[in-house]
């Protein structure tokens, strides 16, 4: 388990002054108070993904059944600080990456799986996607798709970053 510097520091500068006799039961005590509050930091971690991963759900589906049906339904995911990799090529801003998306023409995806886990800060989310896509009604392709998104208050998310890549010879 974890101990934080001023853990440490309470538990050495307590130790000095409980009797040695009841040393032993003292210590398992701090013990036992240091594992619940690691079982906190725990239980505070799996909400944490757990949040993420109903998030990333929602996600996942709007934007994929907004991409199939009206890309332009999805400008509202993106802001000025919103960038897209799309097959190598980068687009930035809302205007740019719908254009993009309005580009590719009628599309139908089937996600096979999403992968989530909390970013750097507890205001983002990084969500794998992988499935296939159909173009214009062709033999569906393979793709992988990255997100990256960002809070901007409670319950409320942009899409910061997004790479989408065909995989060829699957």
């Amino acid at each position: 388990f974890f101990l934080s510097y001023s853990t440490h520091y309470r538990i050495a500068s307590s130790l000095l002054i409980v009797p040695f006799t009841l040393l032993p039961t003292y210590i398992a005590c701090c013990f036992r108070l240091l594992d619940s509050q690691s079982a906190n930091q725990l239980n505070k971690k799996e909400n944490i993904i757990m949040a993420a991963e109903e998030v990333a759900t929602a996600f996942v589906n709007h934007f994929y059944q907004g991409f199939d049906s009206d890309p332009m339904s999805l400008a509202g995911l993106f802001n000025p600080n919103s960038m897209m990799t799309f097959e190598g090529q980068q687009h930035g801003g809302p205007q740019a990456i719908i254009e993009k998306l309005k580009s590719i023409g009628t599309v139908k995806h089937t996600v096979k799986s999403t992968d989530v886990q909390p970013s750097n800060s507890e205001s983002a989310i990084l969500i794998f996607v992988t499935g296939s896509i159909s173009i214009g009604g062709d033999n569906p392709l393979h793709f992988c798709e990255m997100f990256q998104l960002v809070s901007t208050g409670p319950g409320a998310y942009y899409v910061h970053n997004c790479v989408f890549r065909l995989n060829y010879g699957l």
